[in-house]
């Protein structure tokens, strides 16, 4: 019984000793240094420490150049050197100590990616911390009053983006593989984490953010305990760009994201998704620079409609309470966003909802803006609509007629004459009948109008003369007097 107490007891001292070497090639990431030499044995156990901090950079050894038990130790090492900053504002500042940070980090990546060995915890641990001590950081403030359009303005770009694109690479290489334990990760990669990695999709330069994407749809689907923060986190963003500032840089890439994660939702869907449609993706239609993002949003919106089509009402009168009255460019935007919710939409939704629909689209076919009128008109190009509106032909047609007559009587640009034209005569052979009446009560509504229009100058000439009247006698009123 004593020599099996001792025999335990000297495996135990052997398990605890302290040893700066060896990556452990157990997935499980537990490292366990039973097997190896230790060059401090110790009697007592004692816990892992990284090495201490340097105070300058110089050139560490590459890994295939050291044994494979000492290159935990260089491991931690290139992180420390991988955690000073730089100004990259002047090029020619500690250009030696960059390049060596550069290089350390591109190593990092292929030891990372080349999986040869299996980090443990402790490398984990100061490896996110690097990552966080150069991704984390105050953005700069923003370049102008107005969002940035990516087709007409240079767009902002990071000037320590050598360094940045490295770590955010080395970042990708460690939530990415399926092999990572996110038992352990989940430990690093917190609520905290998470949540400043939300705030980061504010920085203007693109090819930061086409890494958060990457990066921030990788942890929702591989950390489920993370998937309520992270949509709780986009809800807020989206909450104070609506309501407070309008100005936000990484809106399209968070929506992109959404597109991915509504595509996955289960059915029967759950009451909160589609408080999340109500609540802040309706209501992103409102602020002004909607065109940096409508694409991803349509997507977005259309999704939910194609999983749940009971949702086609709330969708179409969110857009009739968000549509634009004087922005041109935006109607366009929402015309081709109301097609592809029609071509989701079912009879009874439609039904619900069309007066309230017809009637602004018979206000598009009016619009002296040409691309309006004629975004509207092109509606009745889907088959899908066409059914829809010949199904309720009766209510419909009285609402946009007068719209259409008068594009065909009076509207300056050609194609949208043509266009209403065209609409005329398929209301015509789909309902004669229906289209007699409907013109017989324009011609009446005409009638009358003009009529109205007479009495209202005719009141207008005897005022004019009344004053005129009034005028001629006060001046010989005035001429008798003097």
């Amino acid at each position: 019984m004593f020599k099996k107490i001792m025999k335990s007891g000297s495996r135990k001292a052997s398990r605890n000793d302290t040893n700066d070497f060896g990556f452990d090639p157990n997935p499980n990431m537990i490292v366990n240094h039973a097997s190896r030499p230790s060059p401090l044995p110790s009697s007592h156990s004692t816990t892992k420490q990284p090495p201490p901090p340097m105070h300058s950079i110089e050139p560490l050894p590459l890994f295939k150049d050291v044994p494979a038990p000492e290159r935990e130790s260089l491991f931690l090492r290139k992180l420390q050197i991988c955690s000073f900053h730089f100004d990259f504002t002047d090029t020619l500042t500690n250009a030696r100590e960059k390049e060596i940070k550069r290089q350390t980090l591109l190593e990092l990546v292929d030891f990372i990616q080349s999986g040869t060995a299996k980090i443990n915890e402790l490398c984990q641990e100061e490896m996110v911390k690097m990552i966080s001590l150069n991704i984390f950081r105050c953005l700069p403030p923003t370049t102008g009053q107005d969002p940035a359009d990516p087709e007409e303005d240079e767009p902002y770009l990071e000037p320590n983006w050598p360094h940045l694109q490295l770590v955010y690479e080395l970042l990708i290489r460690y939530v990415v593989p399926s092999d990572t334990d996110t038992k352990v990760a989940k430990r690093f990669i917190d609520h905290a984490f998470v949540f400043k990695l939300l705030e980061l999709f504010e920085t203007e330069d693109p090819r930061e953010r086409e890494y958060l994407k990457t990066i921030l749809h990788r942890i929702y689907g591989k950390f489920m305990v993370h998937r309520p923060f992270i949509r709780k986190g986009i809800n807020n963003i989206f909450y104070r760009f609506v309501y407070e500032t309008e100005r936000h840089s990484g809106i399209g890439e968070l929506l992109e994201i959404l597109g991915s994660i509504i595509n996955g939702f289960a059915l029967p869907m759950k009451e909160e998704h589609k408080l999340f449609l109500i609540r802040a993706l309706i209501p992103l239609h409102k602020p002004k620079p909607i065109a940096l993002y409508h694409q991803q949003l349509a997507y977005c919106v259309v999704q939910f409609v194609e999983k749940d089509y009971r949702l086609a009402d709330t969708v179409i009168r969110g857009l009739l309470k968000f549509w634009p009255v004087t922005n041109c460019m935006k109607e366009v935007l929402f015309l081709g966003e109301l097609e592809e919710v029609l071509e989701a939409t079912q009879p009874v939704e439609f039904q619900r909802c069309m007066v309230p629909l017809f009637q602004q689209v018979a206000r598009c076919l009016n619009s002296s803006h040409f691309q309006v009128a004629e975004r509207s008109l092109f509606l009745w190009n889907n088959e899908h609509i066409v059914v829809l509106i010949a199904q309720n032909r009766s209510v419909i047609l009285p609402i946009i007629f007068a719209s259409l007559e008068k594009n065909t009587e009076s509207h300056w640009n050609q194609a949208v004459h043509g266009l209403s034209s065209n609409i005329k005569r398929m209301f015509m052979e789909m309902d004669p009948e229906l289209f007699e009446e409907c013109e017989q009560e324009y011609e009446e509504k005409q009638a009358k109008s003009k009529e109205v229009e007479e009495q209202r100058q005719s009141r207008w000439r005897r005022l004019d003369e009344a004053v005129e009247e009034r005028e001629r006698v006060g001046e010989e009123d005035h001429m008798i007097t003097s």
